[in-house]
């Protein structure tokens, strides 16, 4: 009986439902032997047990379910509404349009830190110009890009 109850503590059984369980077993043995013989009774007792703590699981889970509560749900669609993806498409045709306005030099120092990731001393080796240089070409670029998202 220990044995039986630990094996149905084992899959998820709380106490009272184990206690329920075995003597559900129990009473179907003893109703089985009136008409049956039954060779091993412990075995009978655990696979009936475990069979009932199957039902049993199978009932609850049915009973989580509730007939036509589809039709009760709110569904909420997790995509932007469609005059923010406007807004959103429209800024960034401003921000590219920024980018474009930008002189070639600040463009070109921005895109490599910005967009490939390049650091200041690598834009400054790869384009042969001065760290100083390319400090003030990205400096330019940032607060030109600034006012000009400012605007919109």
């Amino acid at each position: 009986m220990v044995k039986l109850r630990r094996l149905l503590r084992s899959r998820g059984r709380s106490v009272d439902d184990t206690d329920d369980l075995i003597q559900e077993a129990f009473l179907r043995l003893q109703l089985y032997c009136r008409d049956h013989a039954v060779h091993k009774p412990e075995a009978f007792l655990v696979r009936t047990a475990l069979n009932l703590s199957a039902d049993q699981s199978k009932r609850e889970r049915q009973a989580r379910i509730e007939p036509g509560g589809l039709e009760r749900l709110t569904l909420i669609d997790p995509s932007p509404p469609p005059d923010a993806v406007y807004a959103g498409q429209k800024r960034l045709l401003h921000w590219v349009a920024g980018i474009n306005a930008l002189s070639p030099r600040q463009r070109e120092v921005f895109l490599l830190n910005r967009i490939e990731g390049y650091s200041f001393l690598q834009i400054a080796e790869r384009l042969g110009i001065t760290l100083s240089a390319v400090e003030k070409h990205a400096a330019k670029a940032v607060l030109f890009l600034t006012d000009w998202m400012d605007e919109a």
